[in-house]
């Protein structure tokens, strides 16, 4: 297939990518050019400016692709810029857990309800990560219902490549024992593996489904563990205290993420407890 990749260039979507060339897809790069990538010329490259209609109409018109993979689109502006930009058979937007308000145990598609909800067309800094998000996916359910489209919802990504360094910074904290404001140690939270949520989105191109659909590393675990872990391993003392500096995942309630959706396609999801602690342990080998 002829596939177009808004965004790519790093993290999970370097294994998506990766996957989709080992398929045998035909896969065109679009960014802003500012980040190098290591697919030489197994990939065709566009420039475009993500946040700009017009660049994207002027970069975008008269191409045509069987899917279209848009990693960064974050509200819905973004959305209205991509459809009214490129043709194409299947649209795939990287959407966020994020979207539903609040995540519980045993959270499925269903749970967010974008046609209900009030579209505002808006910019990514007009309102916060989760409601951004929420508008994008009402752009798709509202405006471009008659569209084939797919939105894939993710709870945190880690792995060792994450640019983000969010899990990473318990261990470090813990290790130096540095001040933490930790509002939510007891919370079990879900996560998924950089590699899988990357494999993931290649698997969907060949998928016949329409809508939202979850995916996640089966489990949780809580930030309690977490540390307690690398306590042990290393002989540290973690410093929780609200005068420290607060940590990223503040906020977080206990929630899972069902995907049965996913599952039902053929995809199946590893255990969080087979590679967290592995990934810890690499952060902790890392600290310096």
């Amino acid at each position: 297939m002829k596939i177009l990749v808004l965004g790519g260039t790093r993290f999970f979507g370097i294994h998506m990518v990766n996957e989709l060339l080992s398929k045998g897809h035909d896969v065109t790069i679009a960014t802003r050019g500012n980040m190098p990538d290591s697919f030489g010329d197994r990939v065709h490259r566009i420039t475009i400016e993500r946040t700009d209609a017009q660049s994207m109409i002027n970069t975008l018109r008269g191409s045509y692709y069987d899917v279209v993979i848009d990693k960064i689109a974050y509200c819905s502006n973004d959305i209205k810029y991509v459809m009214e930009a490129v043709p194409c058979d299947k649209y795939i937007h990287m959407s966020s857990t994020a979207v539903y308000d609040p995540k519980h145990m045993n959270t499925v598609e269903s749970d967010f309800d974008g046609v209900s909800k009030k579209l505002v067309w808006c910019d990514r800094n007009d309102f916060s990560y989760g409601e951004v998000k929420r508008q994008a996916e009402c752009a798709l359910w509202q405006e471009y219902r008659d569209r084939n489209w797919i939105a894939v919802r993710y709870p945190f990504v880690a792995g060792e490549d994450d640019y983000t360094k969010r899990l990473e910074f318990y261990v470090e904290h813990t290790m130096k024992s540095i001040p933490m404001d930790i509002d939510n140690l007891d919370s079990q939270m879900g996560f998924i593996r950089s590699d899988e949520a990357g494999k993931f989105m290649a698997f969907l191109v060949d998928q016949d489904i329409r809508g939202a659909i979850n995916g996640s590393s089966e489990g949780t675990v809580s930030i309690r563990e977490l540390i307690a872990y690398v306590e042990k391993k290393t002989g540290t003392k973690a410093v929780v205290d609200k005068s420290g500096e607060k940590a990223p995942y503040n906020g977080e309630p206990d929630y899972s993420i069902n995907t049965e959706k996913a599952r039902a396609l053929g995809f199946r999801f590893s255990q969080l407890q087979d590679w967290i602690y592995t990934l810890v342990d690499s952060y902790i080998q890392g600290v310096n």
